[in-house]
């Protein structure tokens, strides 16, 4: 219900016959505000295109905006202590092993690095808003039974993070560094460092417009394609994330849980925003239930 693609897709499609979208930008500074100002403009729409369609997608339309929210997550309250949002972040860790969803991102990731593997000796990823790196340790472990050889850079902007994941992987022995990022500017990152750019769990903690950034910083920094992976945006998991993490018997995880999975962005707003980043439509949302999954090729293709 709450992915609206009826009403979502003819309104997209009005905008495309008058050649208003994607909208153009030439610098990449406008880009974060276009971004956003164009979203707001699409949602206003689609409102009055459900009019249009009748009773039934109106009350869909409705259900959604008394649903979404811009709330802000407890884990990214930058008033609490670093080592209050590390634990936050330890209890999606759990969530995640108990749920078997790292194992499940890790399916969906190694058929892209394999394939980026034959052309490149190894494989550069950069994953952001990584948290402590439960998604980059997984990665690194299936690459190397996999006989793959990757470089992994998790980054994120709260040093305690960076602290417990570089401590992790001294112990581990992985080829896997934690670092401060800027995730709007990439600051620091070499070009061509990075064959693959990956965020999950996180694309709700973010504008339209800043995950326009990211998508447009990870082109101009080389990369090979841009990978985000979030939950399906739905009244199922409206109900089910909560629960799932009020088993960690953390009140604020499990608001942050609700908060979440009403910040979930639907196909069509992934779609949107990759289209505006890129100047083109290339990319493609899926869903492999739970996860909605965007994946934004950066470069031509090279071989078969």
């Amino acid at each position: 219900m709450l992915q609206l693609e009826t009403a979502g897709y003819k309104t997209l499609n009005d905008l495309r016959s008058r050649g208003e979208f994607p909208p153009e930008w030439t610098n990449i500074d406008e880009l974060e505000q276009l971004t956003d100002r164009f979203m707001e403009r699409f949602r206003a729409e689609r409102f009055e295109v459900s009019k249009e369609l009748g009773p039934g997608f109106v009350i869909s339309e409705l259900i959604d905006q008394t649903l979404r929210t811009n709330e802000r997550e407890n884990m990214d309250d930058e008033t609490k202590p670093g080592e209050e949002r590390l634990e936050s972040v330890r209890a999606l860790d759990r969530m995640n092993r108990m749920t078997f969803s790292y194992e499940h991102q890790c399916d969906l990731l190694m058929p892209l690095i394999e394939k980026l593997g034959h052309s490149s000796k190894t494989v550069g990823i950069l994953e952001l808003a990584s948290g402590s790196g439960g998604l980059a340790f997984a990665l690194a472990e299936r690459a190397q039974k996999a006989g793959i050889e990757v470089r992994i850079t998790a980054s994120d902007i709260v040093p305690e993070m960076i602290s417990e994941g570089n401590r992790l992987a001294r112990e581990k022995n992985l080829p896997l560094s934690f670092r401060h990022l800027n995730a709007f500017d990439f600051e620091g990152i070499e070009p061509g460092s990075a064959d693959l750019v990956v965020i999950s769990q996180s694309l709700h903690h973010f504008t339209p417009g800043q995950l326009a950034l990211m998508i447009a910083q990870a082109k101009r920094h080389g990369a090979s394609a841009f990978v985000g992976l979030d939950g399906f945006r739905s009244l199922l998991l409206i109900g089910g994330v909560p629960l799932v993490a009020s088993l960690q018997g953390i009140g604020d995880f499990t608001l942050d849980g609700l908060t979440s999975a009403r910040k979930f962005y639907s196909g069509i707003e992934l779609d949107i925003i990759a289209a505006i980043a890129t100047g083109n439509e290339t990319h493609r949302v899926t869903c492999s239930w739970p996860m909605t999954i965007l994946h934004v090729p950066l470069k031509p293709p090279t071989g078969p």
